[in-house]
């Protein structure tokens, strides 16, 4: 029996309160918004704070004053401030040793704890990704904290949801509000936050989902203007009225921010996979790396951390287009270093930073090459901030709403939208991933959004398999097969060797018709026999398999070395079961029990 003080029995008891508290057919609904006001007050404070600290190791580490930032510093205040990313990365290499010793796997972000667990996120994941985020940007590595906030606001709804032990969508929900609330709370961008949690989190925009991800995104920005949390409006003036007809050059410019974000991407690849052929160890990576940032940073200070105050600077000042674009290959660099090395963060934030820096490119060539098209090169960084960002971080109107709430500026809305559809459907046709599942695709995951697959792994070829199969020795001739299986009989049966190894699957109706000579072993007549299914596939490996080979029914078989048989599955039976599970996810999805 529990104890009067146990923590879960609280969290039942308020919830029954909830629930009895307000009429049965709305008490869900209602409660569910209640709990999400509550997760954006969490997580607009927790940003707040996070937001907080960081500051203060920027101003402990690098004289930066409050109100400063330290990529907006024109130049390091001593040089010795270039070794505080390695010593950064020395940090992080020890808790990769610590992390090790005590056999942690791999955490979860909202993105795969949506798409494959149902929304359970572990709290000790969640801090140790916060903890190392913060040292990572702290310490100055070219990466953002939008990683950290999303996962602190993420892990604590998901603990709230399951402490009131709510139903598997709702605790996807809460989640995606979790994120809602921190993007929101970063940006003091309500809409932003709200579409980062439909478009990444969630995967899915439904009339459901507005009002709990619209309170969690107002509640977590609300909360951290009161805590003081600095927003980040672009000041823009004196922008051109923008017609249709000159929409032609910014959606090539959304074009090329597609295509830098793949590179980008591929680049972060490229930098892991040296230090891997380097055999340098995991917890010695980010010191080096931290080594070749500081030295970045002794340049300019413009690639240290998430880069806020260089991108208010390069809106502010009116740079040279050598200096830009030195700029932008220095960003990309120290950005595609610090992750490659083993930094923690992101590249939410730097995406933003690099795709305005390539807008300006972008207007100061066409300056260049057609001064009659007249681009203008506050526009051209809106356009290329946003495009490239959608191709990195994903989600079309996510970006779009950016920009609007961070310029107020309704007259780039229309273009920036059009570009990033343009960036979103070049990135998807050809590359296929965001950064994030780009990341769960290079560790061997295979989800490409948040959508809710993970019931298809519970959906095993072993649980759906029928196990009593007729077996009969490959070397059986065919006149004594049709005598041990008359016409009628069955279906289908399985040609084995000793110790029930497969050999191939024998059709009965195909065997009696054959005209071969009666002597011919049966093993000559078997078909798929190079193509089997193991227990552990998903339904949707076994699909594969299914339309690849072009067969009604497979063997299973026990690994595909041994190939001990098991059973048997038809492609019949596997899409039913499929169909059954599919549409009890997307009734879950609706609210219908």
């Amino acid at each position: 029996m529990p104890a009067r003080n146990d923590p879960q029995v609280y969290a039942r008891r308020l919830r029954a309160v909830l629930i009895s508290s307000i009429p049965v057919l709305e008490a869900r609904g209602i409660a569910i918004v209640l709990m999400a006001g509550m997760v954006g007050v969490i997580a607009g404070a927790l940003v707040t704070g996070m937001s907080a600290m960081v500051q203060g190791m920027h101003y402990l580490l690098f004289d930066v004053q409050p109100g400063g930032r330290l990529s907006a510093m024109f130049s390091l205040a001593d040089p010795v401030q270039a070794m505080f990313p390695a010593i950064g990365g020395l940090l992080l290499g020890l808790s990769v040793i610590w992390l090790r010793k005590r056999k942690f796997r791999t955490p979860v972000d909202p993105i795969e704890a949506n798409a494959l667990y149902g929304g359970r996120m572990s709290l000790t994941d969640t801090f140790i990704i916060v903890a190392q985020t913060m040292i990572s940007s702290g310490f100055g590595a070219s990466v953002g904290l939008e990683a950290g906030y999303t996962q602190i606001g993420s892990g604590v709804a998901s603990r709230l949801a399951r402490a009131f032990r709510l139903r598997r969508n709702d605790v996807r929900i809460l989640v995606g509000c979790g994120a809602a609330g921190a993007i929101a709370a970063a940006f003091d961008a309500p809409l932003t936050g709200a579409f980062y949690g439909f478009e990444l989190v969630i995967g899915i925009y439904s009339v459901a989902n507005v009002a709990p991800v619209m309170a969690a995104a107002i509640a977590a920005s609300l909360t951290a203007e009161v805590f003081g949390g600095v927003p980040f409006p672009l000041e823009l003036s004196g922008l051109p009225n923008l017609t249709a007809s000159e929409y032609v050059p910014f959606l090539l410019l959304g074009l090329l921010g597609g295509a830098a974000s793949i590179a980008i991407m591929h680049l972060v690849s490229i930098v892991e996979r040296l230090f891997v052929r380097l055999s340098i160890d995991a917890s010695v990576r980010p010191f080096i790396g931290g080594i070749f940032v500081g030295l970045l940073g002794l340049v300019t200070p413009q690639v240290l951390s998430s880069g806020h105050g260089a991108l208010h600077r390069e809106f502010a000042m009116n740079y040279t287009l050598p200096v830009v674009a030195s700029v932008f290959v220095m960003k990309l660099a120290a950005s595609a270093i610090s992750l490659g090395s083993g930094f923690r963060g992101g590249l939410f934030f730097a995406s933003l930073f690099l795709g305005a820096l390539l807008g300006k490119v972008f207007a100061g060539v066409m300056a260049i090459t057609a001064p009659s098209v007249g681009i203008d090169p506050a526009v051209a960084a809106v356009v290329g901030m946003t495009s490239l960002a959608v191709g990195v971080v994903g989600g079309p109107l996510t970006m779009t709403f950016l920009a609007l709430e961070s310029t107020r500026d309704l007259t780039l809305t229309g273009v920036v939208l059009a570009a990033s559809i343009m960036s979103a459907i070049l990135v998807r046709e050809t590359f296929g991933y965001s950064f994030s599942t780009w990341r769960f695709h290079l560790r061997g995951e295979t989800i490409r959004s948040a959508h809710d697959v993970g019931w298809m792994r519970s959906l095993t070829v072993g649980s759906m398999m029928r196990k009593d199969v007729r077996t009969i020795p490959a070397s059986t001739s065919l006149d004594e097969f049709r005598k041990e299986v008359p016409l009628g009989s069955g279906q289908r049966v399985i040609a084995v060797e000793q110790a029930d190894q497969y050999v191939g699957m024998l059709l009965v109706p195909e065997l009696h018709s054959d005209l071969s000579d009666g002597a011919t072993p049966v093993s000559a007549l078997a078909q798929f026999k190079d193509a089997v299914l193991v227990p552990s596939m998903n339904v949707q490996t076994a699909a594969e398999t299914f339309q690849r080979t072009g067969a009604e029914e497979l063997a299973v078989v026990e690994d595909f070395d041994e190939r001990i048989v098991l059973g048997l599955l038809t492609e019949s039976h596997l899409m039913r079961r499929y169909a059954e599970e599919l549409d009890k996810a997307r009734r879950d999805l609706s609210g219908e029990e």
